[in-house]
């Protein structure tokens, strides 16, 4: 154990946190709770602080869990190196208890000298900020006024960002695994650590990058997304770090990357992944120091950013491979976060089918429509090759087909959005004649005859397209033409009424 190196006590100007506050003509202090097992240190750190603080202190994890539940400190300073035994939970597992408790609690974890392994597995798990040993008071006050302020401005915020029944800002979801997202969100707002998001294509990681950022003290700064696969590799180091006149062909002024626009807020790099070898010691050398020099430049410009970065790929196969640096890699997952694909959550899946046809029907000014029972059914049991957003694309279209107030499957258009695995003019000539007899009857009210005019076929060739795609025409036809019986909507071969 380091012992406590005593310093002197700083000067509060008058934009610091208020601590002390009034009620009712009595002075309360904001809490603080010290976790320490060396009772002498406890008590110097005691006498240091109780003047601005109302301080707490625990010598063990069981004392510091019934005082932590019985006075909700707003922020906790946690020694992580004492000892661990199977029937006392450590340092970690107590950081972990508290923050399920109380996620809002700003806790700064000591460690032991160059213990830099638990410090980052405290703060993946939650911990406001860390401190190594020995203890230097005027530093351990600027950590602990920061954390308060932190505490406050998360306090503020907390009507504005509040958790709705179904999402959270403009995530949707209601699964186990959503929640977990929406708590882990909540825990590395207030942070300025990277983070690194995984998953598959169209989860929404760009989603959870802004949920973080709207989250964070940076809400009213630069969100910045950078898709690092959709600009071409001789056009992305500029885009990233920005260029001087003159610094190749064709730059003819002087251009701030995105990097430096982000300053002081957060930039996405999506699809970090793609990223070139050069690129990517330029990015690490900036996260090292946090200084960029633009491309043709010599001047260093320090930028305050918080860096989010977005993967589907698997980078720890790609660092076996030399094609992803295992330092960057390092650097950027800090915080890991794997969003769980949508056939993992299929709980979430009609919330967010309701959720768009919400949001479509309002921009195509459009009634409210609804999913028919079969609708649904096709819903949950289908298993999202391109998650979330292959199901915002088929009601964002079905909506557009549809001529009445209930949405069937065949409307839906499932595959349209789910290219072949060997992507072929078969595949391509399914999709084109899906779309063309489901426009041709929208625009014909269900009438086979005159869509097959309309297509330049018979009626008998479009009955065989229906059929072979699954095409009812009665869902096209307005509501006084359907027939009275059709209440649910027909399998297999078509009827020719």
């Amino acid at each position: 154990m380091g012992g406590l190196v005593a310093a002197s006590t700083l000067e509060l100007g008058s934009n610091e946190l208020p601590r002390i506050k009034k009620k009712k003509g009595i002075i309360v202090k904001s809490k603080l709770l010290l976790v320490y097992d060396e009772e002498n240190i406890v008590q110097q750190m005691r006498w240091a602080l109780e003047t601005d603080y109302h301080v707490l202190t625990a010598l063990n994890e069981s004392e510091a869990a019934a005082t932590f539940q019985r006075e909700k400190p707003q922020v906790v300073i946690l020694d992580l190196s004492h000892s661990q035994t199977p029937t006392a939970p450590g340092g970690l597992r107590l950081l972990d208890q508290l923050l399920e408790q109380e996620p809002s609690t700003r806790i700064i974890v000591v460690t032991a000298h160059n213990d830099d392994a638990n410090a980052l597995q405290a703060v993946r798990l939650g911990a406001f900020d860390y401190y190594s040993k020995p203890i230097v008071l005027d530093e351990i006050k600027g950590i602990i006024r920061r954390a308060f302020r932190f505490h406050q401005l998360h306090q503020r915020l907390q009507p504005i960002n509040s958790i709705s029944g179904q999402g959270f800002h403009c995530l949707i979801g209601i699964s186990k695994g959503m929640q977990e997202i929406y708590r882990f969100i909540d825990r590395v707002a207030l942070s300025d650590i990277s983070v690194l998001i995984c998953g598959e294509s169209g989860t929404g990681k760009e989603l959870v990058a802004h949920a973080i950022h709207q989250r964070s003290p940076r809400r009213d700064n630069p969100f910045i997304v950078v898709n690092c696969g959709a600009i071409p590799e001789a056009l992305l180091e500029g885009e990233l770090f920005g260029h001087e006149e003159g610094a190749f062909t064709g730059a003819f002024g002087q251009k701030k990357g995105k990097l430096e626009l982000a300053n002081t807020g957060t930039i996405f790099l999506d699809e970090i992944g793609e990223l070139s070898p050069p690129i990517q010691v330029k990015l690490l050398r900036f996260l090292q120091d946090r200084k960029i020099e633009r491309v043709g430049g010599t001047q260093q410009i320090d930028l305050d950013v918080r860096i989010i970065a977005a993967t589907n790929r698997d980078l720890k196969k790609d660092m076996e491979n030399h094609l992803f640096r295992e330092d960057l890699y390092c650097r950027l997952k800090i915080i890991p976060l794997t969003i769980p694909p949508l056939r993992e959550r299929t709980e979430d899946i009609l919330p967010l089918a309701q959720h768009f046809l919400k949001k479509y029907c309002r921009e195509q000014r459009k009634p409210l429509i609804s999913l028919s029972p079969e609708a649904e059914s096709k819903l949950l049991s289908y298993p999202w090759p391109e998650n979330v957003r292959q199901l915002e694309n088929l009601i964002n279209r079905a909506i557009l087909l549809t001529p009445d107030s209930v949405l069937y499957p065949s409307v839906l258009g499932f595959g349209l959005d789910q290219a072949a695995n060997d992507v072929n003019l078969k595949h391509a000539k399914k999709v084109i004649e899906i779309e063309y007899v489901q426009r041709a009857l929208l625009r014909n009210k269900g009438i086979v005859s005159r869509a097959a005019r309309d297509l330049g076929i018979s009626r008998v060739n479009l009955y065989e397209l229906m059929g072979k795609h699954a095409i009812n025409s009665d869902e096209f036809k307005t509501p006084n033409l359907r027939p009275q019986r059709q209440h649910v909507r027909p399998t297999g071969s078509i009827s020719k009424t």
